[in-house]
Parts: C-alpha cells; sequence; structure tokens
C-alpha cells in the first residue's frame, strides 16, 4: 500500500508551487466604502473578489487585513475566517483577540451559518446536496488544488446548491455549506458537473491558474473562463447562533450582477 501510495505521487510530480500572481494594491480611499458595520468589538467588510485577506510581503495595502489595520490604525485586527482571494462578499473582522477567540471557537463548532452566491456553468436542474469528502487532488498541476476523494479518505464536507435562475446556459445558485473545507464549494461544482464561471483551478482546465501566474489575464483566458475570477459571493453570514445579534448581508457583487443581466439571469 505504502508503494502504491508512492506511485501515485510520482506519477503526479512536478508540481508547480504555489504563488499569488499579480497583487492588487489597495487604495486607502476604497476601504471606507467597503465597510458594512463597525462597532467596538467587530469590523465587518464586504470584500471585492480581486483582494488577498491575508498579508503580503507587498506591504499593509496589498491585503484586506493590512489595509484594514491601516484604515483603523490599530495594532491588529483578527480574522474570524477567510474568503479566497477571487471570492467577494462579506468577511468577518474582530478588534479584540477574545471576540475573535468566541467567534472562531463557534466557526469550529458550525454554529455560524454563512451562504453564497454562485455562477454555475450548465443549467442545475433542482436542488442537490453534496455529500463527498475532499482531500488533495495529487494528480493536478496545481498544488493547492482539492478533490472529491474515495469514502475513508480527505475530510467530510457537505454542500448544498439551490438554482435560483437560469439563463444561457448558467445557473445562479445559493450555496450552502455545512463544512468548511478548503475551496469546498468550487471543489464540489466541479464534481457535479458545473464548475464556476471564471475558475481558474476548477473550471475548463487547472492550467489556466498557471497562465494566469506567468502572465495575468489573457485573452486566451478570457475565452475559456468568461470571468476573471471565479463567480463566488459570500452573501450572508448569520452570527446570532454563536450569541450575537447580527446578521451581515452583501448584495451580489457587480461583475457577477452584470454577468448575469448580459446572459438573462434574472437577478
Amino acid at each position: 500500500m505504502g508503494d502504491d501510495n508512492f506511485s501515485r505521487r510520482a506519477c503526479a510530480w512536478p508540481r508547480r508551487p504555489k504563488k499569488q500572481g499579480p497583487v492588487r494594491m489597495i487604495a486607502p480611499e476604497e476601504v471606507p466604502g467597503w465597510i458594512v458595520y463597525e462597532d467596538a468589538r467587530l469590523l465587518v467588510v464586504n470584500k471585492p473578489g480581486d483582494v488577498v485577506v491575508h498579508p503580503s510581503k507587498a506591504g499593509p495595502w496589498s491585503s484586506l487585513v493590512g489595509a484594514l489595520r491601516e484604515h483603523t490604525s490599530l495594532p491588529t485586527v483578527h480574522l474570524v475566517f477567510r474568503l479566497d482571494r477571487e471570492t467577494s462578499g462579506i468577511v468577518v473582522l474582530t478588534k479584540d483577540a477574545r471576540t475573535a477567540s468566541r467567534l472562531q471557537g463557534a466557526m469550529m463548532e458550525r454554529k455560524i451559518a454563512k451562504s453564497y452566491l454562485a455562477i454555475l456553468t450548465g443549467e442545475l436542474p433542482g436542488a442537490v446536496t453534496v455529500d463527498q469528502p475532499l482531500g488533495d487532488d495529487i494528480t493536478s498541476p496545481v498544488f493547492l488544488k482539492s478533490a472529491v476523494v474515495p469514502a475513508g479518505q480527505g475530510q467530510p464536507a457537505v454542500s448544498h446548491f439551490t438554482p435560483l435562475a437560469s439563463g444561457s446556459g448558467f445557473t445562479l445558485a445559493r450555496v450552502v455549506t455545512e463544512t468548511g473545507r478548503k475551496h469546498q464549494i468550487r471543489a464540489h461544482a466541479q464534481w457535479l458537473g458545473h464548475a464556476l464561471v471564471g475558475d481558474k483551478i476548477y473550471g475548463p482546465d487547472a492550467r489556466c491558474y498557471l497562465e494566469f501566474i506567468d502572465h495575468g489575464w489573457t485573452e486566451n483566458l478570457a475565452a475559456k473562463l468568461l470571468l476573471p475570477r471565479q463567480a463566488l459571493h459570500c452573501a450572508e453570514i448569520d452570527l446570532r447562533p454563536a450569541g450575537m445579534e447580527h446578521v451581515f448581508t452583501a448584495p451580489l457583487a457587480v461583475d457577477m450582477r452584470a454577468f448575469c443581466v448580459a446572459n438573462g439571469i434574472a437577478v
């Protein structure tokens, strides 16, 4: 069994290392318009779909956390949970470690409800639940890619997809997750055969991601992916199950709304 596992990994080698790709710098005047809610403990923002969450080597204005720290003049802000760079929508941060620990614990216990909006390729005929474990995709040229793996391997993952509207061969869907695995919605959508529009890793070819890393957004990528980023948006976070009286929402991102309108999808 050990030799077989080695052979599978050997066949997958070499794979490209993880890189960030071109970094988008944040202008200080942008930040106030992203803030959805702020009080003495919480800082909630509607993150654009081209902003990195975690600090990078390019300085504080190259990440959401860095920009918010500069904006608030706080020594640190605490991220309750992250969104992938190309995923837009609600991000909850705290101004103190105690509140962060409380909410992070609630996330671990699945007491915080989240829902997403996604534009899928193909017209999803009805609601479907994907209950499939996820693990590393050792056959992919991209290190960070996840994939559905056989039962008993990987981590349990459950996603509920509900179509809201369809048109021109695409579906706007509401997605609710019961678990929070890496790239869960994107990997489950690919497994369903309805990958997200614009997804460089889980879309038509994972090598699109490598092309983007090396060359940025190209005409070839535009023709294959249709959107410059994956069409995934965190639309709502409900903190009430965690004992806080807050539900935060963000309307569908402008670029995703424009795609829906252009393709006759009711929004």
